[in-house]
């Protein structure tokens, strides 16, 4: 099974949905299966006070004026579904809230994703299984336990998912990527375990791609320099084809694990051991 590789655009189209295209374009020539966004009702994901807050940005000098206008409606995703109908790639969302999640379902994609910060909320998260749709589960920010309530939400709901290592940090520094938790992920909870990367560069998702993943999630973005949270953890066109290349190549080293003498190496066994009595 091929690592399924998923560009995150999130939140770095900053409201303008030419820049969205312009991000699934990119994600679609390098490779990608899908393209993935974040969706919230902000009147939920934020109380009052914090709306209310002063936050300088290019939409104005609240943080609501800010998180409006990152927030695509009805209008958008509709262009955006068309839209990667058209260039031939899969999108998916992250709900932060039961509203999104109710809105998202009005484009029936073929996958739903749980974010890091969501995966205490059970109310969504039933909601989220009751779909029947393949989910990815971050599993930043979260104990063993909270794991192992969401997967058995999952479970009981029979619901296809994996979990996805992640480190909620943006950006994440290169020694607390404990790669090793991916492995320890699928002894313990018996499923397949992805990788959700936030750090600067490709090493650390050429490591966790070496060990055996069903997904491999990463940030984009047209340019590190632009406004926004998530872009300096985020990576720019060239790397994510070098990314995609990368893991594809991987993927076809590792093999099947069982020892054998390649064709190639029989002439070179023959050459080199002729001296040797039979």
């Amino acid at each position: 099974m091929s690592i399924f590789i998923i560009a995150e655009i999130g939140i770095n189209h900053n409201g303008d949905i030419s820049i969205c295209k312009e991000l699934m374009k990119v994600a679609k020539d390098a490779g990608c299966d899908a393209v993935k966004l974040q969706k919230r009702d902000i009147n939920l994901v934020y109380t009052k006070e914090t709306l209310d807050a002063p936050r300088e940005s290019p939409w104005g000098t609240t943080q609501r004026e800010q998180k409006q206008g990152l927030e695509f409606g009805k209008e958008q995703y509709l262009e955006i579904d068309q839209y990667c109908k058209e260039i031939g790639i899969e999108w998916f969302a992250s709900a932060w809230d039961l509203n999104s999640q109710e809105f998202l379902r009005q484009f029936d994609c073929n996958y739903n994703k749980v974010a890091s910060a969501m995966i205490v909320y059970k109310e969504l998260l039933e909601s989220i299984a009751s779909e029947k749709k393949h989910t990815f589960i971050s599993t930043g920010m979260a104990t063993y336990d909270d794991i192992q309530k969401a997967v058995d939400i999952f479970r009981a709901r029979n619901c296809s998912f994996e979990l996805m290592h992640t480190v909620s940090v943006y950006p994440m520094k290169v020694e607390d990527a404990n790669l090793k938790t991916i492995q320890t992920l699928k002894d313990k909870f018996s499923c397949n375990v992805g990788y959700s990367g936030h750090e600067k560069g490709l090493a650390v998702s050429y490591g966790a791609a070496a060990l055996g993943l069903s997904s491999l999630e990463r940030h984009i973005t047209l340019d590190r320099t632009m406004y926004g949270s998530d872009q300096s953890a985020s990576i720019e066109a060239a790397d994510l084809r070098s990314l995609v290349r990368g893991v594809k190549t991987i993927e076809m080293a590792l093999g099947d694990g069982i020892k054998v003498i390649t064709k190639d190496e029989i002439p070179i066994a023959q050459k080199l051991r002729q001296h040797l009595p039979n």
